[in-house]
C-alpha cells in the first residue's frame, strides 16, 4: 500500500458496469487496494453483483439508459470508472446499437459532471484518436464520441485505451468446431491485452490522479499472431487446436461492420506501445503468462461446458 495515498482510498469510487469483465477487474483491484467501491448494475440480485457485494463492494442498481439513476448512485462519490458495452457483447440485446453506446456513455458522463466527481476514468479503445486520419471501424469511432463528450464537459478524466482482449479466445466467439476460429489472417500479429490489467492500471490512475488526471494511454500486452495464439492454447490444454480464418466475406453477409473491423486488424490494425504500458504497469501479462494464470482454466472451462450440454465447440 505504500504508492497509494492513504487518503484517497478513504473515498469512494463507483464503477460502472460493475458485473462485465472490465468491471469486474477495476472492482478486484479497487477493493485489493483499500477503496470503497460503489459497484452499479442493473440486476443488483445477479451472481456477479452478489460475488461483488461478497468480496466487500457497495453494489446498487442503475442503468446506464437512465441518466437519473446514474446520477443518484454517484452521488457522495469521489472517482468514477466508465466502460460500456460494444455492439455484440455479450449479455448486450441484439438491437443494441453503436448509438446506444455512445448514449449510454455520455450520459455516465453527464451523471459525473452532475455529481461532481473528481477523478473519472474511461475506457475507450486503442486508435480511437485516429478518427480524423483515416476511416475506423464503427466501435473505435462511438468511443471517440464518447471521449469528446468527456472533453466538452471538462470533466477531470483519464482515458484508457485498451487493444483487443485476450479473453475473446476463451468462449464461442473464437472457440468453434475444435478450432479457433476468427476473420483475423492467419499470420498478422495482433495486439492484445489481458482485462486484469486493464483493472490494474485503472486502481492505478485513480490513487495518483495528480499523474493521470488529463491523460490519454494506449494500453498493449503482446503482439502475436493468431496461429501461434491457436498453438500456445493447445499446448497449454495438451490438445490439438488448429486456427482457421473465417473469411471474411461470409462474415459481411452477416455484418458489414464487422468485416470492415476485421479487414482493418488485418491491414492496419492497433499500434499501442508494448514497453510502454510495461513501464506503466510492470506485471503487464504477455499472451503465456495469462494462459497460465487464468486463461487456460477460462478455455477449459468453456470447452467442457459445451461438451457437456452438448455445443459445437
Amino acid at each position: 500500500m505504500e504508492k497509494y495515498d492513504m487518503k484517497l482510498t478513504r473515498k469512494t469510487v463507483v464503477v460502472v458496469g460493475a458485473t462485465g469483465l472490465q468491471g469486474r477487474a477495476v472492482t478486484r483491484h479497487l477493493l485489493r487496494d483499500g477503496w470503497q467501491v460503489r459497484a452499479l448494475t442493473r440486476d443488483p440480485d445477479g451472481t456477479q453483483a452478489i460475488a461483488l457485494a461478497q468480496a466487500g463492494a457497495e453494489v446498487v442498481r442503475a442503468r446506464m439508459e437512465d441518466v437519473d439513476s446514474l446520477t443518484a448512485a454517484a452521488e457522495g462519490a469521489w472517482g468514477l470508472f466508465s466502460v460500456q458495452p460494444t455492439v455484440g457483447s455479450p449479455g448486450t440485446a441484439p438491437e443494441f446499437t453503436a448509438e446506444d453506446e455512445v448514449r449510454w456513455g455520455v450520459n455516465v458522463a453527464e451523471a459525473a459532471h452532475a455529481a461532481g466527481i473528481g477523478h473519472l476514468v474511461f475506457t475507450s479503445v486503442a486508435e480511437a484518436d485516429r478518427h480524423l486520419e483515416e476511416r475506423l471501424p464503427v466501435n473505435l469511432v462511438s468511443k471517440w464520441r464518447i471521449e469528446q463528450h468527456i472533453a466538452a464537459l471538462g470533466l477531470p478524466a483519464t482515458i484508457l485505451r485498451p487493444v483487443s482482449f485476450m479473453e475473446n479466445f476463451t468462449g464461442g466467439y473464437a472457440l468453434r468446431n475444435g478450432t479457433l476460429s476468427t476473420g483475423l489472417a492467419p499470420e498478422i500479429p495482433q495486439q492484445i491485452m489481458a482485462v486484469d490489467d486493464v483493472g490494474a492500471v485503472a486502481a492505478l490512475a485513480f490513487s495518483r490522479p495528480e499523474e493521470w488526471i488529463g491523460r490519454e494511454v494506449s494500453l498493449a500486452g503482446d503482439e502475436i499472431a493468431p496461429v501461434r495464439i491457436a498453438a500456445a492454447i493447445g499446448k497449454a490444454l495438451g490438445i490439438p487446436l488448429p486456427y482457421v480464418q473465417v473469411p471474411i466475406e461470409a462474415i459481411r453477409a452477416l455484418s458489414e461492420d464487422f468485416a470492415y473491423a476485421n479487414e482493418w486488424l488485418n491491414t492496419r490494425g492497433y499500434r499501442a506501445d508494448i514497453p510502454a504500458t510495461r513501464r506503466i504497469h510492470p506485471g503487464t501479462m504477455d499472451f503465456d503468462t495469462w494462459l497460465e494464470r487464468t486463461g487456460a482454466s477460462q478455455i477449459a472451462a468453456f470447452l467442457d461446458s459445451a461438451r457437456t450440454t452438448g455445443q459445437d465447440a
